[in-house]
């Protein structure tokens, strides 16, 4: 099943607003690895709707942080000086940590918390070089272990303890690839809550992903709000209803669990730098996300 059946392949688009030559000459080894500009999978860029949070007031760039011996490279955002900030974990599309992914890091800043991405691909190789999401899903994505994936997540929010954020007080979200994420670590991690878009909800098990999300509903740890649209053509509602009903069956966390489905909405929907994107749905979900981190107190 395609996660991106909207998509296209096309050449490298980078951010809104620099040149093609200009940017790519600020490419460096750092940013290659984090994905920043827009995927190249992910073209073409629809400059007129992607959204461009300014870094005044933030600190945001590049961390890193080490896992069973591997620098695992990350972006972050959070309000500059600040510390004992909640924390929020975004949680990358099928394209990696691109531009998209660590805007919407700046934005969380902006409300106020720590947000941090990990690039979750980087063992397995850099997202940013694929110009095809046949190849990309294929060749890398596919080869990522959800084991591999929560270890990562966990030393990210002990990287944000140690940084300015509270540990008690950690959120996670994720997009697309990351929304299938956000359900799995809502059953494993420490967190307080969880706001997944647009994940897959069912699928095959496999060694590398041997659980999904219908299969972890009944443990969570975390409330999640799902928000999905009615016309994703690779999310069929009727597993939204099999992740309903599993929901209702097990934990309290479970059980607060919640779904909006938006009418008419494609997948990524939220992804303002696609053609998929629907702005009165990204922006209501958005506000429903903050309002959820903050119903369950990780603000």
């Amino acid at each position: 099943m395609s996660l991106n059946d909207d998509l296209h392949a096309d050449t490298l688009a980078l951010v809104p607003g620099r040149s093609t030559e200009a940017g790519a000459t600020r490419r460096t080894a750092l940013q290659a690895a984090l994905g920043l500009g827009y995927a190249a999978a992910a073209a073409p860029v629809m400059a007129q709707t992607a959204i461009a949070t300014p870094a005044d007031g933030l600190t945001a760039g590049e961390v890193s942080f080490m896992v069973n011996g591997f620098k695992v490279p990350a972006y972050r955002a959070a309000p500059a000086g600040k510390t004992g900030l909640p924390v929020v974990l975004v949680i990358q599309e099928i394209f990696g940590v691109h531009e998209y992914i660590a805007d919407t890091c700046r934005r969380f800043a902006k409300a106020g918390y720590l947000a941090i991405a990990p690039q979750l691909y980087a063992r397995q190789g850099d997202p940013a070089s694929y110009t095809e999401i046949a190849k990309l899903q294929a060749e890398l994505v596919s080869k990522v272990p959800d084991a591999q994936v929560m270890a990562d997540l966990d030393a990210a929010v002990q990287w944000a303890a140690a940084n300015g954020g509270d540990a008690a007080r950690v959120g996670i979200t994720g997009f697309c690839w990351g929304g299938r994420i956000t359900w799995l670590y809502a059953a494993h991690g420490p967190v307080k809550a969880g706001v997944a878009w647009y994940g897959r909800l069912v699928g095959q098990a496999s060694d590398l992903t041997p659980k999904h999300p219908v299969d972890i509903a009944p443990i969570l740890k975390a409330p999640v709000l799902g928000l999905y649209g009615e016309k994703d053509g690779g999310i069929p509602l009727d597993t939204v209803d099999k992740m309903k009903a599993a929901l209702s069956s097990g934990s309290p966390q479970a059980k607060a669990s919640e779904f909006v489905i938006y009418p008419d909405a494609p997948h990524a929907f939220h992804a303002d730098y696609r053609a998929s994107y629907r702005k009165e749905a990204a922006e209501d979900g958005w506000k429903r996300a903050l309002a959820w981190f903050s119903k369950h107190g990780v603000v």
